[in-house]
Order: C-alpha cells, then structure tokens, then sequence
C-alpha cells in the first residue's frame, strides 16, 4: 500500500510557551552552557539583555509542544516502533529571552515514500510577542520497512 499523503500541507493549532527564567537557566546547565548570559540575570541585563538569553536550541523545548500533535496525529500515520529520528535544521531569529511567550506552528511540509522508507519532514514556525521570527524549524523523520 502507498504511502497516505493526505496530511502534507496540512498545519496545526499555534501553541504558545511562557519562557521561564528557571527552564533557561535548567536548560543552559543541562547542555554545559557557562557564558553568564544565559544564567545570571545581573550578566543578561549588563550584556543588554531584559532578562537571561535561552540558549539556540532551546528551540526544542519551546516547539516541542507544538509539533507534538502532528507527530501523533492519526492522519499523518507515523509507525512509531519503526521511526528514525532524521534530522532537525533550524534558522534563527530574534532572540529568546526569559519572559517571552513564543508561539510555534506546525506544519507537515512532506510525506513521501523511497525504497521501503516513508520520509516525514515538519516545519516549526515560532515567534515571540511582538510577531518578531525566532526560529523556523525543520524536523526529519524516517519510517524502516514501508509495505510496497
């Protein structure tokens, strides 16, 4: 059976995440970040910063609520026991500080099949309070021993 393609183009319902100062700091400590800016308050606002700066890939933290659903989503038909993670590329904007609410779209950009693999690739779109770009995403994911 091929491949469903029905949920291509489709997006989801925005999801907006309230930037916390403590899940910066958490965050920053977890992947060995020790530039001040992004734990110490006092550092953030003398480097011009409102508050401390979230680290880049604290993009996943902030999109991971919002392209949850379309992983999950019946439509789309992901089989989980055979999933690859693929990839994730991301291009950066404004950046997030400790107080933003940023609000993330998903969407399913493709779903194709090649050679027994199905191919997912979903785009984050996140932007702060102001409509301001921080980071478009793209994430990748492959599904081992596609039916023909």
């Amino acid at each position: 059976m091929p491949v469903d393609t029905k949920a291509a183009g489709k997006t989801y319902e925005p999801k907006t995440y309230a930037v916390g100062r403590e899940k910066v700091r958490e965050y920053a400590s977890a992947v060995g970040e020790t530039n001040p800016i992004h734990l110490d308050p006092e550092a953030a606002r003398a480097a011009g910063y409102a508050d401390v700066v979230a680290p880049p890939m604290f993009a996943v933290v902030y999109s991971g609520r919002a392209i949850t659903p379309a992983l999950f989503d019946p439509e789309v038909g992901i089989d989980f026991p055979n999933m690859l993670h693929a990839g994730q590329e991301f291009a950066w904007g404004a950046l997030v500080v400790a107080g933003d609410e940023i609000t993330t779209t998903t969407t399913v950009k493709d779903i194709s099949e090649r050679s027994s693999m199905r191919f997912y690739e979903f785009e984050t779109e996140s932007r702060n309070a102001q409509g301001e770009p921080v980071c478009t995403g793209v994430w990748r994911q492959i599904v081992r021993g596609a039916p023909s």
